[in-house]
């Protein structure tokens, strides 16, 4: 059970509801307008990230899920796996970028970004080897918006692990 309770959908304030209209019944929506001048920032920052970011979104599943179990953070390792699957990611896949498998069914290029996502999360400032061959790919928005994927969702791994928040059980669970 969430730390935090979650805050019925009726009791949301307006320009929180508005906000998470036409996202999917999530508890993590439900518990971030405990403090509705963050979650308004939180909402945006992970809309841009998942809707207007360059990144290949197969990357960026990649990473959110990596980030996820570096993080030991079950809730959204369970959401995201959904959404890695729904841009096209194997199952081989998304069990390397959870450490569950070996990385051979990854390319180069996605095994590198996984070993910078390491280093950023482990480390906080990624070697520069890695980060000059990450950057020898990716132009400076793209190098902005994977540092901010990985950052954003160390972010949400910790939020959720912290409030212990509930996976959902059921589509609409708890509305």
């Amino acid at each position: 059970m969430a730390r935090l309770p979650l805050i019925p959908h009726a009791e949301l304030p307006p320009d929180i509801a508005s906000l998470i209209a036409s996202r999917p019944p999530l508890n993590l929506y439900r518990l971030l307008p405990h403090s509705v001048p963050t979650a308004k920032g939180f909402l945006a920052l992970g809309r841009a990230l998942l809707t207007e970011s360059t990144l290949d979104p197969q990357l960026r599943e990649l990473v959110i899920l990596r980030v996820g179990a570096l993080s030991k953070a079950a809730y959204e390792i369970h959401q995201h796996r959904r959404v890695a699957a729904s841009v096209g990611l194997t199952p081989e896949q998304i069990g390397a970028a959870l450490q569950e498998r070996d990385e051979s069914c990854l390319d180069a290029w996605q095994r590198l970004v996984l070993e910078f996502t390491n280093a950023v999360v482990w480390q906080v400032k990624a070697p520069a080897h890695l980060y000059n061959a990450v950057a020898a790919t990716l132009d400076p928005a793209g190098i902005c918006e994977l540092l901010h994927t990985i950052g954003f969702y160390m972010l949400v791994s910790r939020f959720l692990e912290n409030i212990e928040v509930d996976i959902e059980t059921a589509p609409g669970a708890g509305e």
